[in-house]
């Protein structure tokens, strides 16, 4: 009886530990089974809506900062979508924002998903960005820019910026940012899906790779993505590791329609994140319906035409003077007039021949 003491020690400490193991078993989650993928996609209705970013906000920084968050914008914004029936948004979130004070960031989210739910529409937000269309290569905080006339998103930010991308050092912060947010929305009705990162380059493999890493432990109720970008080994990750496939493609309808079957060799549902370049043929009329009809969600790029001046086509710049030609993207003008009734018509009929998505609550 001498040993008593030592063996409820250990008993003890069996009995303490092993429901912690398991806690953290249970917090870490796997990549989707293809019948988990598809439950979920076949539980909502028939993806479509937009890249959304307000008007009077020229990138990404300023939609977020709080010099600049417009949530009246929104408001506005949001209605004028809802009456077409656009049921998805998508917006890429900003690190240095959600860094500066991650209690104003996670307050300012949720304030916006509230404006979401009150329209019937649902988010994917996406994490990381490694777009450039200037001369930007890292965020700044604070007041943005003035546009730069004739310059399609000059001043356009990337998240968390490339000097960070670069610098493996800094990555424990992009974790935090990963965890925090995801683990305060990852039950959010309102969140549809969660894209880790838009469009990563070749430099970004590795970030790629830990972004999975980081949002699988703490297993949201949203599947997880990443469009299929870059080169082979990057493209392979990120299949790899998504729960339902995304892609981007501003291509005519013929090229389209070959993306669609190379994409369903991965048996999972598939939703294109970008496209609409009416210039290079990637019009409403002949590449929405082969979304509609082979059952794969549709999120084209812009709403309101604003600061971003996304009605230029990529490579525009002042020199070239004023752009009368047909818009590369967008759908409204900055004063909410149609810049094609014929296609918001095309939106609407389209949508409306599939099932709504039920009210949030």
């Amino acid at each position: 009886m001498k040993n008593t003491p030592k063996l409820f020690w250990y008993i003890s400490l069996i009995v303490w530990i092993f429901p912690a193991l398991s806690g953290m078993a249970q917090q870490s989650g796997e990549k989707w089974s293809t019948e988990k993928a598809w439950k979920w996609y076949n539980e909502n209705p028939w993806i479509c809506g937009f890249n959304y970013i307000p008007a009077n906000a020229i990138n990404y920084t300023a939609m977020w900062d709080k010099t600049s968050y417009s949530p009246e914008v929104i408001e506005r914004e949001l209605t004028l979508a809802e009456t077409t029936g656009f049921n998805t948004v998508r917006v890429v979130l900003q690190f240095i924002v959600w860094e500066d004070d991650p209690k104003y960031f996670d307050q300012v989210f949720g304030d916006f998903l509230s404006i979401c739910k009150r329209h019937k529409i649902r988010v994917i937000p996406a994490f990381f960005d490694d777009c450039v269309f200037g001369t930007n290569v890292d965020p700044s905080l604070g007041k943005q820019p003035e546009p730069f006339d004739g310059w399609y998103a000059w001043a356009w930010s990337p998240s968390p910026g490339h000097t960070m991308v670069a610098d493996t050092t800094s990555y424990f912060r992009l974790e935090k940012y990963i965890k925090d947010v995801i683990g305060n929305f990852k039950n959010e009705p309102a969140v549809l899906a969660w894209d880790l990162f838009n469009e990563p380059n070749d430099k970004s493999l590795l970030l790629v790779r830990k972004v999975f890493k980081w949002a699988r432990l703490v297993n949201p109720a949203q599947p997880l993505t990443i469009c299929i970008f870059g080169n082979p080994e990057l493209s392979k990750t990120i299949a790899e590791n998504s729960d339902i496939i995304t892609f981007h493609n501003y291509s005519p309808k013929e090229d389209v329609e070959r993306t669609i079957v190379s994409l369903k060799e991965y048996i999972r549902p598939i939703i294109c994140t970008e496209w609409l370049n009416r210039p290079l043929g990637s019009t409403v009329e002949s590449v929405l319906p082969v979304f509609a009809k082979e059952n794969v969600g549709c999120l084209h790029w812009g709403l309101v035409n604003g600061k971003t001046q996304t009605n230029l086509p990529w490579g525009h710049r002042p020199g070239d003077g004023p752009y009368t030609r047909i818009w590369q993207h967008d759908l409204y003008t900055s004063d909410f007039k149609m810049y094609s009734p014929y296609e918001l018509e095309l939106f609407k009929t389209t949508i409306s021949g599939s099932k709504r998505f039920k009210v949030i609550k």
